[in-house]
C-alpha cells in the first residue's frame, strides 16, 4: 500500500475518464461515488455495510463533527477512522457550506464566519486556519480548503467578491495545512455560473497548488441544464493530472452527466436520504415504496440488483415494513440505493475502459425511459 497520496489515469473516453488514487488508507477507484457519513456515520448503515455496497471512501462533515462531539474529543479517542469503525480514506468537507447555510446569525468577515451552532446556539468561529485544525484532528485523508459558496442566482458582484474571498481563503488553508505526506488538501473552485470567474479561480488555485481540485458552487439552486453549460468547461481548467470532484452531485442522470465531462468524484446525501422516506433508485428511474401498487408485488426492486434488499426481500414486504415504520425500511432501502449508485460507478469505470461510455450513456437513457412500467 503507499505511503503518499497520488492520482494515476488509466484511460480516457472523451472527457469522461477511469484512475485510481492511491492513499495509505487505500486505493479509490474513480469516478468514484463517496456516501455521506454526516455525523460520523452513514445513516441506517454500518460500516462493513457500506464498504460491501462497494465504496472505497466515504465523507464527514467538519461543522457538524466540530459541534459535536467535537474534532478534540474525537482526536483524544483515535481519530475518525477508529471512532466510527471505518479503515478506508475518508474526506472531510470544510464546514463552509454547512455554516451558511444551517447556522444562525453568521458573520462574514476576512477572517472567517463567526456563527451560532444550530443545535444550542453556542457562539463559535470559522477560519481557514480552524478549519485546517479540525481536519487534521479529525485524522481526514483528504482535506478541503475553507470557501464560501453563495447561493443561486446571485447577481456578478457578489460572485466575484464571494470567489476572491475563497482564493484567499485557499492560500492560507495552503499555508495552515503544510506539509503532510500521506494526507492531501483539495482546493475548490468557485465562480457561479460565470466563465470568466471560474477561469479566474482555476488560476489562483493552480498557482497554489494542491493535490486535487474540487468544483464548488453548483447544485446549490440552478438547475442541471445550466450545472452541465458549467461543467462543460469548469472541469476543463482544472490540471489533468490530478483528480476533480463535484461537491454535493447528485441524482443518477447528474452523476452520469457529470462523469460524461470529465468528473472524477462526486458525494452526495440524496441514496440514503431517499432510503429513509421509501425512495428506492433503480435502473428504471425512481420508485416510490409507499405506493398502494405495491402492497401485493412479489417482485424485487430491481431483478439485476444483488443488493440484500433485492435478493431477499419483495416490494410487497418492503411496502409493508415502510408503512409500517419499521427501522429495517431505512436500513433495506439505503443499502439498496448505495448498492445501485456503486454498481452505476462500476459500470462506468468499465466503459470508459473500453472506449464505450457513448454506449454506456444509451443504455443508462433508455433504461430510465422505460419506467418502472410492469405492474402486476
Amino acid at each position: 500500500m503507499t505511503e503518499r497520496f497520488q492520482f494515476s489515469l488509466n484511460a480516457t473516453d472523451g472527457k469522461a475518464r477511469t484512475g485510481v488514487i492511491s492513499t495509505p488508507k487505500g486505493d479509490i477507484r474513480t469516478p468514484a461515488f463517496m456516501p455521506v457519513g454526516t455525523a460520523a456515520t452513514v445513516k441506517a448503515m454500518m460500516p462493513e455495510s457500506v464498504k460491501a455496497t462497494g465504496a472505497d471512501i466515504l465523507l464527514g462533515n467538519t461543522y457538524h463533527l466540530m459541534l459535536r462531539p467535537t474534532a478534540e474529543r474525537i482526536n483524544r479517542l483515535g481519530g475518525l477512522h477508529k471512532f466510527m469503525n471505518w479503515d478506508g480514506p475518508i474526506l472531510t468537507d470544510s464546514g463552509g457550506f454547512q455554516v451558511m447555510s444551517l447556522a444562525d446569525l453568521r458573520k462574514l468577515t476576512e477572517k472567517g464566519v463567526t456563527f451560532r451552532s444550530h443545535i444550542d446556539g453556542s457562539k463559535h468561529e470559522l477560519t481557514p486556519e480552524r478549519s485546517m485544525e479540525i481536519q487534521r484532528l479529525l485524522g481526514s485523508d483528504i482535506v478541503m480548503c475553507f470557501d464560501e459558496c453563495p447561493a443561486l442566482p446571485a447577481d456578478r458582484d457578489r460572485i466575484a467578491e464571494s470567489m476572491r474571498l475563497s482564493m484567499r481563503w485557499a492560500q492560507r488553508s495552503r499555508d495552515a495545512f503544510g506539509d503532510r505526506p500521506g494526507y492531501a488538501l483539495f482546493g475548490i473552485q468557485q465562480g457561479g455560473l460565470e466563465q470568466d470567474f471560474r477561469e479566474e479561480s482555476a488560476k489562483a488555485l493552480r498557482e497554489i497548488e494542491f493535490d486535487g481540485y474540487a468544483i464548488g458552487g453548483l447544485a446549490v439552486g440552478e438547475g442541471q441544464e445550466a450545472m452541465f453549460c458549467c461543467l462543460d468547461y469548469a472541469p476543463d481548467m482544472l490540471p489533468t493530472d490530478k483528480p476533480r470532484y463535484l461537491m454535493g452531485v447528485g441524482k443518477p442522470d447528474d452523476i452520469v452527466g457529470a462523469v460524461k465531462r470529465g468528473v472524477d468524484m462526486m458525494d452526495c446525501v440524496l441514496p440514503s436520504r431517499s432510503g429513509r422516506t421509501g425512495q428506492a433508485w433503480t435502473r428504471r428511474g425512481q420508485l416510490n415504496i409507499k405506493n398502494a401498487r405495491h402492497a401485493d408485488d412479489p417482485r424485487p426492486l430491481d431483478e439485476n440488483c444483488t443488493c440484500p434488499a433485492c435478493s431477499n426481500y419483495s416490494r410487497a414486504y418492503l411496502h409493508h415494513v415502510f408503512r409500517s415504520q419499521e427501522m429495517i425500511s431505512g436500513m433495506l432501502l439505503t443499502w439498496h440505493n448505495l448498492h445501485y449508485y456503486q454498481d452505476l460507478m462500476a459500470e462506468m469505470r468499465a466503459a470508459i475502459a473500453a472506449n464505450d461510455f457513448a454506449g454506456f450513456e444509451a443504455t443508462f437513457h433508455a433504461e430510465r425511459a422505460k419506467g418502472d412500467i410492469e405492474v402486476l
